[in-house]
């Protein structure tokens, strides 16, 4: 009985010295093409290495043999693949300098339209979510928009405008939040002043109706809030924010909130005497009335 276990032993151990022995000698045959000077073997490796999916190794032999290629008819190639390999393997910070270095050393070879397109596929990969830092979407907007005017036949031009157009609602998405954060925090004057700038800057922003909307509730809100002395001035801001508002969106959910605060303003001005059915409606019953409205909208649509 011992015998037979000592034997399996012996057998799985000798299979575990094989198999590792295996592993050596591909780790072996690799280091050595590295360190070879042979670069047609190195180049015949890469593109096995590329082609069967093995793209950190692709990208390492491309690098280790772009000098020894440097300026043969080869140089080009090498440097391209380089950088796709390294696109391929999802390293696209990396890529995206391959790229970058290879417009500017090879700006007429066949691969440089690719090239160019790949690159700002890297810096579209690279940009962040709406709450983070977004430096890295200013770039690839730049990169992408002169690229668009300096191909405008170019076959990526539908996607590079599909990048274009998802970036931008992200800084629309940024800059709304940004300003929310102020109404979230009741400074309502500094929300005001921020969302009107929103406007300002960009006025096709895809939240325009929320910002529109948030720009008159803020006023309001800051009037509501004021010394006595300073309420009527501030109602009447309000009241220019609401007439702005009705007269861009005058079927929009928001609509009934706003006309309750524009009666509630009135009567703080002395100039209503309506019913008052609904001036003592709060926040929630409004909210719960726009989801209402938007979800039989989203049944209708």
């Amino acid at each position: 009985m011992f015998m037979e276990m000592f034997k399996t032993i012996l057998k799985i151990a000798a299979l575990g010295l094989v198999a590792t022995l295996s592993l050596q000698g591909c780790k072996s045959e690799y280091d050595a093409l590295l360190s070879s000077s042979d670069v047609d073997a190195k180049y015949a490796a890469a593109f096995d290495y590329f082609n069967n999916g093995k793209y950190s190794k692709a990208a390492r032999l491309f690098e280790n043999m772009a000098v020894q290629t440097s300026g043969t008819d080869k140089d080009d190639t090498v440097q391209f693949y380089w950088g796709l390999s390294n696109y391929r393997f999802k390293d696209y910070y990396t890529a995206e300098t391959n790229f970058s270095k290879f417009l500017t050393v090879f700006p007429l070879s066949p691969f440089a339209d690719e090239a160019a397109f790949l690159r700002i596929d890297c810096l579209y990969r690279s940009t962040y979510r709406s709450e983070l830092d977004q430096k890295p979407t200013y770039t690839a907007l730049s990169i992408i928009s002169q690229y668009m005017v300096e191909n405008p036949n170019s076959s990526h031009f539908p996607t590079c405008q599909r990048m274009v157009h998802e970036l931008n609602e992200r800084l629309d998405k940024k800059s709304y939040d940004n300003a929310k954060l102020y109404f979230k925090m009741e400074d309502y004057k500094a929300a005001r002043v921020a969302f009107k700038n929103i406007l300002k800057d960009d006025a096709d922003n895809i939240y325009r109706e929320d910002i529109l909307y948030y720009v008159a509730k803020s006023s309001y809100k800051f009037a509501q809030l004021s010394v006595e002395a300073k309420q009527k001035e501030r109602y009447l801001t309000f009241v220019d924010d609401y007439y702005n508002f009705v007269g861009e969106v005058p079927e929009s959910p928001y609509r009934r909130e706003l006309d309750v605060l524009y009666r509630r303003a009135q009567k703080a001005l002395g100039r209503y005497s309506g019913p008052e059915d609904d001036l003592d409606a709060d926040d929630k019953d409004f909210e719960k009335e726009r989801k209402k409205i938007l979800k039989q909208s989203d049944s209708e649509g």
